[in-house]
């Protein structure tokens, strides 16, 4: 796992330097820079050595100096993939690197090289021969990619704090990237915090013809979900059995490394089988689980997580997330997170990564299941939501969430009021904006509020409204998972886990993102991930024998923070008042336990500090 950088153009050295030491927090154990000043072309390198320490080093080249390649990820399917090659007449260099993969694979399929990978990754591959640039990013976007183009420059990197570094780099926020912040409580790809700078979607690659040519993106890999009958004929006890192979081979990909690998176990289902799995692959008492519970009950899972260390036999590190780490971890996401993102969850991952570092360099994650078979809240609320559009009258409707509004405001985790005053607002829009209205900082009235001018939902929303469109003919649970894979995995959850992880060097690896058990998963009936009022029960059919009865029957639990009461109790760094009189009548309301304001007002403190940030660079510039 690594950092990349580079640009071709304008600059020098020193530019390219800057950009990749701004990424040593993601590769503490190496730096390596290439550059061709005749061909303006620069590439740079930050390591964390997992997979052939001795002989990945990049930049890395093929023995005729022809095509080289900087790369962010892991390629699990490298070895298979070499066999392959080899066949075909490829000789390798290295003793088992998957960076080199990549090199005989550009060669022998050029860019159609992705639809052979499985795992996740960010690359550059420069082709010497062709004078062209290929940046590609893994179906999730599990790896993160910027680019950027503007004064004789086309740079790239894993993050926005290194193209900052870039001496043309002009810094310039996007107004439209601030409203979709507080619409989704995280920027959409393909757009970033500046203007001019773009994320490379999940699934898409991108080309550039040097010099001067302009950058083509082309989407090969989109997720779509695809219900298939004959699958369904099969019945669930055998689609749960190969679910269950899947799964298995999985997670035994993601156990191979030449460093240590543990287990981030938050003692939901999830995590839990992935735990219970990884497990098989070390002796008892070798495998490390990490967990982070909470002070306050309804927010802490902790217990769950060592009844599971318990029951497998692994070394179990936990630590107890409060107010006062919050204080402590707060500037360092404030200063590492290159754009801000109102996922506060971030916060204790932040932590957890830090612990689960000092014993292990690559840990696994159960991020992506609870996308991929229907998990979240409000995938059980979606029936009883059409049902109530359908009944009640609009008039009606607004009497009933002025009612719900004089409601006590209780700060515990997804209280009652709390997620009713949240489906009533989502009930206020059509279906297609249910689900980012559920989830955002604020309802689209209310950030034209908060920045005087109109915003219209079809385009704050386009994303959303993209998945839930193209998905006319499923069902209401498949539309919304393609919302939430397509978006909230790739651009909250999946890059919450990378910053978190990368601040402190640690690889994490999600078993469910695997493609082959993707490829399952998106063929089974929305019936038999959402049944009879319980989400994932087809993973609950496939895991059950592996796990406790605690963790089986349980409900799920998200990793939720207790941010509300914080702010409430005016604890620091919750404790500053936000810039505006929006802000500030908002804090006031919170405070007073008249409304909830937690997803607006951190989403508002972290905007507000990064713009400070970003404002203090530009004057020291």
């Amino acid at each position: 796992m690594c950092g990349i950088a580079g640009f071709a153009g304008r600059g020098d050295i020193a530019d390219l330097r800057a950009m990749t030491r701004a990424l040593s927090h993601r590769g503490p154990d190496a730096e390596n820079l290439w550059s061709d000043p005749s061909e303006s072309v620069f590439l740079g390198h930050r390591r964390l050595a997992v997979v052939d320490l001795a002989g990945g080093s990049q930049p890395m080249w093929t023995a005729d100096r022809i095509v080289g390649v900087v790369f962010n990820g892991e390629i699990y399917n490298h070895a298979e993939l070499r066999e392959d090659l080899e066949a075909r007449g490829h000789r390798f260099a290295s003793d088992h690197s998957d960076t080199e993969v990549l090199l005989h694979g550009y060669r022998q399929w050029g860019e159609d090289l992705v639809h052979h990978l499985n795992g996740m990754w960010a690359f550059a591959i420069y082709d010497r021969s062709k004078r062209r640039l290929l940046l590609s990013r893994d179906r999730f976007g599990q790896k993160p990619l910027y680019w950027w183009r503007e004064r004789g420059v086309f740079g790239f990197a894993s993050e926005l704090s290194a193209i900052e570094q870039h001496s043309r780099f002009d810094a310039s926020i996007d107004p439209v990237a601030v409203q979709k912040y507080f619409g989704y409580g995280f920027i959409p790809a393909p757009r970033s915090i500046y203007r001019g700078v773009h994320k490379l979607a999940a699934g898409s690659n991108l080309t550039i013809e040097l010099p001067g040519g302009e950058p083509e993106v082309r989407r090969w890999w989109r997720f779509t979900l695809e219900p298939d009958a004959a699958l369904a004929r099969r019945g669930p006890e055998q689609v749960a059995e190969e679910l269950r192979e899947r799964f298995e081979t999985a997670v035994a990909r993601r156990m191979i490394a030449d460093v240590p690998v543990g287990v981030l176990l938050s003692g939901g289902f999830d995590s839990s089988a992935v735990a219970a799995v990884a497990a098989r692959h070390r002796k008892p008492g070798e495998l490390h689980t990490f967990s982070v519970g909470f002070d306050q009950d309804s927010f802490d899972e902790s217990s769950f997580a060592q009844t599971m260390a318990r029951y497998i036999g692994s070394e179990h590190h936990s630590v107890k997330f409060t107010a006062d780490h919050a204080r402590r971890v707060w500037p360092e996401i404030a200063g590492h997170l290159d754009e801000p993102m109102a996922d506060a969850s971030l916060l204790p991952t932040q932590l957890l990564c830090g612990i689960a570092r000092r014993d292990v360099t690559v840990a696994l994650s159960g991020d992506g299941a609870d996308e991929l078979f229907a998990g979240y809240a409000p995938f059980q609320a979606l029936r009883r939501a059409q049902w109530y559009q359908r009944l009640v009258p609009r008039p009606i409707h607004r009497a009933v969430q002025l009612m719900v509004g004089r409601l006590p405001t209780s700060h515990s985790y997804l209280s009652w009021d709390f997620k009713l005053k949240r489906t009533l607002a989502g009930l206020s829009y059509p279906p297609r904006l249910w689900n980012p209205v559920w989830m955002a900082p604020l309802a689209p009235r209310e950030i034209a509020e908060l920045i005087a001018e109109p915003v219209d939902p079809e385009q704050l929303f386009e994303e959303a409204i993209e998945a839930w469109d193209e998905s006319r003919r499923l069902s209401l649970v498949d539309r919304s998972l393609q919302f939430f894979t397509r978006l909230y995995l790739s651009d909250d959850i999946l890059t919450k886990v990378d910053r978190a992880s990368m601040a402190h060097g640690l690889e994490v690896r999600s078993p469910f993102l695997d493609i082959e058990l993707v490829d399952l998963a998106r063929r089974i009936p929305s019936g038999w991930k959402l049944k009879h009022g319980q989400s994932k029960w087809i993973l609950r059919q496939a895991f059950a024998d592996w796990l406790p009865n605690e963790i089986t029957q349980r409900s799920k639990q998200g990793f939720g923070i207790p941010i509300s009461t914080w702010i409430a109790e005016a604890n620091p760094p919750f404790d500053a008042a936000p810039n505006s009189s929006f802000g500030k009548e908002r804090l006031e309301a919170h405070r007073n336990r008249s409304a909830d304001h937690r997803l607006y007002l951190y989403a508002q403190w972290l905007l507000d500090s990064f713009e400070s940030r970003a404002l203090g660079q530009t004057r020291a510039a």
